[in-house]
């Protein structure tokens, strides 16, 4: 193996399961926009990319107002689940989840994706599974 090689690194790797359930509770699913804005700052690179099905969003406080427009939208009981614990590897994890109103029936379930660097996220592909019919 080379000396570049990645499973020769000593870096370790990010806590994926850790990072990506705080993005759930305390981004995706904080209704108070300062306490959304101070873990974006813990949690997210100074300038972070969403990937999400309608387009691509830029910043923290971009990505901060997508998390609160899409509690707004869908009620004060609507919450992000996840269903297992992340997994990952070389600085890229994913974490499956369901959200829809507390003691409801599942509205859509996912994935979040996230390129994570220096145990912050740097990238984030929201993945969304098509609805079962």
């Amino acid at each position: 193996m080379s000396d570049t090689d990645p499973a020769t690194s000593d870096t370790p790797e990010p806590d994926f399961d850790g990072v990506l359930r705080a993005n759930l509770e305390r981004v995706f699913n904080e209704r108070d926009a300062g306490r959304r804005a101070t873990a974006l700052a813990e949690l997210f690179v100074d300038e972070p990319v969403m990937y999400e099905p309608a387009g691509v969003v830029e910043g923290r406080d971009a990505i901060a107002a997508v998390a609160g427009a899409l509690l707004e939208r869908f009620g004060p009981s609507f919450r992000f689940v996840p269903t297992g614990r992340a997994v990952g590897h070389h600085g890229l994890g994913s974490l499956s989840w369901q959200a829809g109103p507390e003691g409801e029936p599942v509205t859509v379930t996912g994935a979040d994706v996230a390129e994570i660097v220096e145990g912050r996220i740097a990238r984030l592909w929201v993945l969304l599974n098509p609805p079962v019919d």
